[in-house]
C-alpha cells in the first residue's frame, strides 16, 4: 500500500506547479488550441493537477493519522511543496 501511495505521490508531484503549467501549455499547443479555448483548457488542466496533489497529500496525512490543525498545516505545506518542486 505504501508503494502505491508513493508512486501516486511521485506522479502527482511531477504533474503539479510550474511543471503542470508548462505541460498543460504544451498539451494545449499539441491540440492546436488558441485564444479562449486554450485559456480554458490550461486553467482546467492546472486545477486538475492541483486537485490530484491535494488528494495525494490528504492520503499522506491520513496515513500519518494527522487531524485538525496538524493535518491542515501538513496538507497545505505538502501541496505548496509539490507546486514548487517542479
Amino acid at each position: 500500500m505504501k508503494r502505491v501511495l508513493l508512486a501516486a505521490a511521485i506522479t502527482v508531484f511531477a504533474c503539479t506547479g510550474a511543471y503542470a503549467a508548462s505541460t498543460c501549455d504544451a498539451q494545449a499547443t499539441e491540440k492546436k488550441l488558441s485564444g479562449a479555448a486554450k485559456t480554458s483548457f490550461v486553467k482546467k488542466c492546472e486545477k486538475d493537477a492541483k486537485d490530484a496533489a491535494q488528494k495525494t497529500c490528504d492520503a499522506q496525512a491520513a496515513e500519518k493519522k494527522l487531524a485538525g490543525a496538524a493535518k491542515t498545516s501538513f496538507v497545505k505545506k505538502c501541496v505548496t511543496d509539490a507546486a514548487a518542486a517542479k
